[in-house]
């Protein structure tokens, strides 16, 4: 795919939820869009893959992404922000966490830990 660990790219964090300048999520599966191309993947490519809210910050793990004309390829993937930029906001409810901005970066890495 001509993808490496550590490449990344910008992403929506919740296609629903598009520049939002708060974004909630929850616990459970997730549907992001990369803003740009990505290695293979045009711009507007979805990012498949599953949410945790349990602790202080987000976890967002990427399986399988798509490209807008549907070809379908298995990734592994995280988001990140640097400076706690992932971590819920205090009025998040148990299940869901609510974050300042709706855009992280999704990073290709070898194995999950």
């Amino acid at each position: 795919m001509g993808l490496r660990v550590g490449d990344s790219v910008l992403v929506d964090l919740d296609a629903n939820q598009t520049e939002s300048r708060r974004v909630t999520l929850y616990d459970g599966p997730i549907e992001s869009v990369t803003r740009e191309e990505f290695g293979p993947f045009a711009a507007t490519s979805r990012l498949y893959g599953q949410v945790w809210t349990s602790g202080p910050q987000v976890v967002i793990r990427y399986y399988e992404a798509q490209s807008p004309t549907g070809e379908k390829v298995p990734l592994c993937a995280g988001a990140r922000l640097g400076y706690d930029q992932m971590r819920k906001l205090p009025e998040s409810k148990p299940g869901t966490a609510i974050l300042e901005g709706s855009v992280a970066a999704a990073f290709i890495v070898d194995a999950f830990r």
